[in-house]
């Protein structure tokens, strides 16, 4: 190897594609061999992984279930637009969001205290707010044909935007358990106690698994037209009880602090109900065509989300106000809601039949979030994506069913805390994807690097979101209104403290974000340049790493045989005045990030570099330098910092 000659095979901005697809297609022998898989190196061993991907491969096949879901889908594999397409930009939230979940968030206002008018003032202009806050990062869908967590990566890099991906999973399957819970006790209110609240719980996530599990091909064409059932069942309740509805109240009316202290909370929960999308959006609309209006997909997508949400939720207000003067409903609504539909809908029967259709709403949103839970959890890292989405949707449907059954003897609870969290996580996140988009890339989609949306290498190092999303962090706990928590900020406004923290996060976010992403793209934070491939005489592979940013020794080369890449050494050298030695630390870092680009465990990856000194079977390895690529510019026009390929 000290003779070697090496001949520079790629030293452009895309090189590093070119490596991993040099990785992906070795020439290999037996049963072990290599595919490439968004240009992530897949090893295809015979395993237990590879046979279930190719379970799924076949049901796609065969049954249309959708597999690789999370791969980006390039223009060329986009549908063709109709009506009815167009129809499913609104008509898929309808179906989402006109359901019995909502239908009970609107009995929040009068737990609060609120009258009838200012309970439906709250809910309109949360929903309002909620979905345009959704409607704003639908438009990233079609351009970029990715899932709205893999978009998350042009801001929040490749490492936090696990974060938020997990953080969206949480949310989706939090939201489903929501459903599953009110449309447990609907049931269980159906069979008159006869199915206990948990079975109806079982049942709901059921079926919901079941749509979800077949993927987009039954999302779309199902949830298009199955609004217009539940439309129908919120005018017929809004008919028979909107005669009893009033003003009045049955206590006191709240004043001044106070009542804007419930007002900002109630507004917080209606708001984080209809933003709760913003992180799945994109997911439902990957398969249109790039030249799609965005202007047409934005307006759809936040009356589609807005108007139903809205609509649902002043359906519940008006009833529960009809409770101030009828004691009887009131004492129904003491056992749970689903005995309150049935006793203001009389006869008996049909209040049971509409009560039916109700519960059958839970699954309409529970289908949307199980299938964007489990597309997000293949994207905690790169071993979570060899598993089969239909997999993710089964443990999706096993945690949403364990926490419908923990929670559902606390509905109104479970709803007050849990969609506030959902609308601070929308706030910093539709803020940060918004000024990236708009600040630093122009509003250009062609500004996006979206063939390396897989590469670490090629994706922005994200420090300044990461930083930006963790200050939004500090403001919701100090200005948040939960029952286990109220910010010292909070408590400054009424008796019980009023919810500020969606208004004081918008305001933080817009300022810090600007000025720290400045700063990460002057200083060049990424600790590298590029990864240049190159041949030795005896043809096998070896990477080249130029360095280059806050860190600049002279010459900085890395040697990594391939392609069994994560069980070789990482020899990194430094040069400096003519010496040659080994650098520990650096070379512990670039090892490990080089690690985790081809799939390396982070601990293999330290170690390989920290004792590759003092294992023998490394010591023919020689420092290298750029002279041995050959044909290529000499060292010194190497020299110096270089403009980054990913920004």
């Amino acid at each position: 190897m000290a003779n070697s000659k090496l001949a520079t095979e790629a030293t452009a901005p895309h090189a590093l594609h070119d490596v991993e697809k040099d990785i992906a297609s070795p020439k290999s022998s037996g049963s072990d061999s290599i595919r490439e898989y968004n240009a992530t190196a897949v090893h295809q061993d015979g395993g237990i992984l590879s046979k279930l991907r190719n379970i799924e491969a076949t049901m796609d096949r065969k049954f249309g279930i959708e597999s690789e879901a999370i791969d980006r889908k390039l223009p060329e594999e986009r549908i063709v637009m109709t009506w009815r397409e167009t129809l499913t930009l609104a008509t898929l939230w309808a179906s989402g969001t006109m359901n019995l979940s909502c239908f009970a968030t609107g009995f929040l206002g009068w737990e609060f205290g609120l009258s009838l008018k200012q309970n439906l003032l709250c809910c309109i202009f949360g929903s309002l707010l909620g979905g345009a806050t959704s409607g704003s990062m639908a438009v990233f869908g079609a351009p970029t044909g990715l899932r709205q967590i893999s978009i998350s990566r042009y801001q929040f890099g490749w490492w936090f935007a696990k974060v938020i991906a997990a953080l969206n999973v949480i949310q989706q399957i939090g939201w489903s358990a929501v459903g599953c819970i009110t449309g447990g006790i609907a049931l269980n209110a159906v069979a008159d106690d006869g199915v206990s609240i948990a079975l109806g719980v079982f049942i709901i996530a059921f079926f919901s698994m079941l749509v979800s599990f077949v993927g987009l091909k039954a999302i779309l064409p199902y949830e298009r037209w199955a609004w217009v059932v539940y439309l129908v069942v919120f005018l017929v309740i809004l008919g028979q009880t909107g005669r009893f509805a009033t003003n009045d109240l049955a206590q006191d009316p709240l004043t001044g602090m106070n009542l804007t202290a419930v007002v900002l909370s109630l507004l917080s929960i209606i708001y984080g109900s209809s933003s709760s999308w913003a992180l799945v959006v994109s997911d439902y609309y990957v398969l249109y065509p790039t030249t799609i209006s965005r202007p047409k997909v934005f307006i759809l997508t936040m009356l589609g989300i807005a108007l139903p949400t809205g609509f649902g939720m002043c359906t519940g207000a008006v009833v529960a106000s009809t409770l101030n003067v009828r004691a009887d409903w009131s004492e129904a609504y003491d056992k749970s809601i689903g005995y309150l539909i049935q006793e203001a809908l009389p006869p008996i029967g049909w209040g049971k039949f509409i009560l039916v259709l109700l519960v059958l709403s839970g699954i309409n949103c529970n289908i949307i979030n199980t299938y964007s839970a489990a597309i997000s959890c293949q994207q905690f890292a790169r071993p979570f994506a060899k598993l089969p989405r239909f997999i993710w949707t089964v443990i999706c449907f096993a945690v949403i069913l364990a926490l419908g059954v923990a929670g559902r003897d606390h509905l109104l609870s479970y709803l007050q805390n849990f969609l506030s969290l959902l609308g601070y996580i929308a706030t910093s996140y539709f803020v940060i994807v918004l000024l990236e988009h708009f600040v630093f890339r122009k509003g250009d989609f062609r500004n996006y690097d979206l063939d390396g949306w897989n590469i670490p290498a090629r994706l922005p190092l994200g420090l300044a979101a990461s930083a930006t999303f963790l200050l939004g962090v500090a403001v919701w706990v100090l200005f948040m209104v939960q029952t286990w928590w109220i910010g010292p900020g909070a408590r400054q406004i009424g008796e019980f403290g009023g919810d500020l923290a969606n208004e004081i996060t918008l305001g933080v976010t817009l300022i810090a974000y600007v000025p720290l992403r400045w700063a990460e793209r002057k200083y060049n934070l990424l600790p590298f340049q590029r990864l240049v491939k190159a041949k030795q005489s005896n043809g096998s592979t070896i990477f080249v790493l130029e360095w280059s940013g806050w860190y600049r020794p002279k010459e900085l080369i890395m040697a990594i045989p391939t392609p069994h890449i994560y069980t070789q050494a990482y020899r990194l050298y430094s040069t400096r005045g003519g010496n040659a030695r080994v650098d520990r630390i650096a070379a512990t870092i670039i090892a490990t990030y080089c690690g985790f680009v081809f799939g390396a465990p982070l601990i293999g990856a330290a170690l390989v570099s920290r004792n590759a000194k003092r294992d023998s079977r490394y010591a023919e390895l020689r420092p290298l330098s750029f002279r041995d690529c050959l044909p290529g510019p000499p060292l010194e026009d190497y020299a110096g910092p270089r403009r980054r390929v990913a920004t």
